[in-house]
């Protein structure tokens, strides 16, 4: 992921990135600067209540995506990390979830099987190319990736209070800044994953969240768009 952020970033430094533990990675920039990073998932605190024909939906959805991950598994070796973007246009016909989930696998299949195992790559499906019930396809690879993931855009919910749930993230890290200042590195950053910018209360959602006033110890703080690949610099 954290690759994926780097080429999405202009303002990230040049460096050679660590795998670390509190914070998640060091960049080294030079032999006397070292910037601490953390990586964290915005998670709706303030999540919408959904009703039963919606959670059935979701539940659906989840069916069709684990067993197209279970029939991709079974013949690659790639551990891919995958998020599925829903219409909420279209709906998916019960009765073929089964043909939906080949169609999800060969869709992945076919994006990463010229691709090298041993490399760092992402790909974004949309338009024709996706059946009507599907809006976009997010495939991150990387060899650091030990286990596959995949799962739908937005699985934990969808934020009635969407800057209140940002808040609510930075302050929890904000509560450990101290132990990743062990580490005595000289700046540290936060970064904040979201499948895809999305509340119920609010369309133009992304220019609210600019025009609010976020505080923070970190020295920057983004919010990062997986689906767009948008990154938002918030402190």
């Amino acid at each position: 992921m954290i690759h994926y952020f780097r080429e999405c970033c202009n303002a990230f430094p040049k460096g050679k990135l660590i795998a670390s533990e509190s914070p998640d990675f060091i960049l080294k920039i030079n032999m006397k600067l070292n910037l601490g990073i953390e990586l964290t998932r915005l998670n709706p605190f303030n999540a919408k209540t959904l009703a039963v024909k919606e959670l059935e939906r979701d539940n659906l959805r989840n069916e069709i995506i684990d067993r197209a991950k279970n029939i991709f598994t079974q013949s690659s070796s790639k551990n891919l990390f995958v998020k599925f973007l829903f219409s909420d246009k279209k709906k998916i016909n019960p009765e073929r979830s089964l043909v939906f989930s080949a169609h999800l696998t060969n869709l992945v299949r076919n994006a990463v099987q010229d691709k090298n195992p041993n490399s760092i790559f992402h790909e974004t499906l949309i338009g024709p190319s996706l059946p009507q019930e599907l809006e976009e396809i997010l495939i991150i690879h990387d060899p650091v990736i030990k286990t596959s993931v995949w799962e739908r855009s937005n699985n934990l919910g969808i934020s009635e209070n969407i800057i209140d749930d940002i808040r609510e993230t930075i302050l929890k890290k904000e509560k450990k800044l101290n132990i990743y200042q062990k580490k005595q590195l000289n700046n540290y950053w936060l970064i904040i994953n979201t499948d895809r910018l999305r509340g119920t209360k609010n369309n133009q959602l992304r220019n609210t969240i600019m025009n609010v006033s976020f505080q923070s110890h970190f020295e920057h703080v983004f919010l990062f768009d997986l689906m767009r690949a948008e990154c938002h610099s918030l402190v």
